[in-house]
């Protein structure tokens, strides 16, 4: 639930917008967001929002202001977000809904008064503000959920289905010990060493990193393909889990060891097809099992494409 920072000298409440006069709102309509030069900041609508923000806040997070023209607060607030923004390098987005015009999504998100600024991560709210805050509380909601943006580029390994994995731990290897202070190499190998079955020394390469190196890209890669490693650890084989299903197919646990199987076998669109079933039977289930499980596997797949595919029909299972 969104925390409800909410003062009358910074908010304009339902009632408030009915009391503005006509003309006002003639005026106002006319008006609209700045088309900005930065592409981290654009103007959503009902015909972008699904990619630009719900699906990108997979790869990063997606800042929604909610705005109205005739709202002073909302013009106070907005050139603050768009300061914040860019100097964020890209680390996250700002989308800007005028709910004048997109009144749809704003009833989407129950939006009762303005301004309102909503965080989207992963394809779903995890925070957000109303009012006109402070750019101190802008910053400090963003520094609990955001990652600022490396300087340099995560080393990259070619496709995995062209890769001979002894050879690629071998390089890492020797990547590891030449640059011992980079991290994101450490997670790099642990995630080789998991693909390869090496779990005792892959646990023990993450198990060292850095708490700050835990949020990179290589980390949260090798952390998810752990978690499923370690899901299927005592779980039955696949013909045992099919058969179970095929007797109760609302057994979802049976449905997520079966996926986590798929996906580590490599065929991940059948893994994935486990989760969302899950995902739509029950939301809830083991604490949003499907969604969290479809999340990971995003982080630790390389096919852009299928990733796309996937996280389209997961957005329209949520929202």
């Amino acid at each position: 639930m969104l925390r409800r920072r909410v003062a009358k000298a910074h908010a304009t409440s339902p009632l408030q917008l009915h009391r503005k006069a006509p003309r006002l709102r003639a005026i106002a309509r006319s008006e609209a967001a700045p088309v900005s030069d930065n592409p981290h900041i654009f103007n959503a609508t009902q015909e972008n929002f699904e990619a630009d923000v719900l699906e990108a806040s997979f790869q990063t997070p997606v800042l929604v202001d909610f705005w109205a023209p005739w709202c002073g607060p909302c013009k106070a607030l907005m050139p603050m977000l768009d300061k914040v923004v860019r100097e964020a390098n890209g680390s996250v987005k700002l989308a800007k809904v005028n709910t004048d015009e997109e009144m749809a999504i704003a009833g989407s998100f129950g939006i009762r008064s303005l301004p309102t600024v909503v965080l989207i991560k992963d394809g779903r709210p995890v925070d957000g503000f109303m009012g006109a805050q402070p750019e101190s509380v802008v910053r400090a909601l963003l520094a609990k959920h955001v990652v600022a943006k490396a300087p340099e580029p995560e080393p990259e390994l070619p496709d995995e289905a062209d890769v001979d994995l002894e050879a690629v731990i071998d390089a890492l290897r020797a990547q590891v010990k030449a640059e011992p202070k980079k991290p994101e190499l450490q997670a790099e190998l642990a995630d080789a060493l998991l693909r390869a079955g090496a779990l005792g020394e892959a646990m023990s390469l993450l198990d060292k990193l850095p708490g700050d190196a835990q949020s990179s890209d290589a980390a949260k890669r090798a952390l998810a393909r752990l978690s499923f490693v370690q899901a299927i650890d005592g779980a039955p084989g696949e013909s045992e889990l099919q058969a179970a299903i095929a007797r109760d197919g609302a057994n979802l646990l049976a449905r997520y060891h079966l996926g986590v199987r798929f996906l580590l076998g490599g065929d991940a669109a059948a893994g994935m097809d486990q989760f969302l079933v899950i995902l739509r039977t029950d939301r809830k289930f083991n604490d949003d099992l499907g969604r969290r499980a479809l999340v990971d596997a995003f982080k630790v797949l390389d096919d852009s494409e299928l990733v796309g595919e996937y996280r389209r029909k997961m957005t329209s299972l949520l929202f």
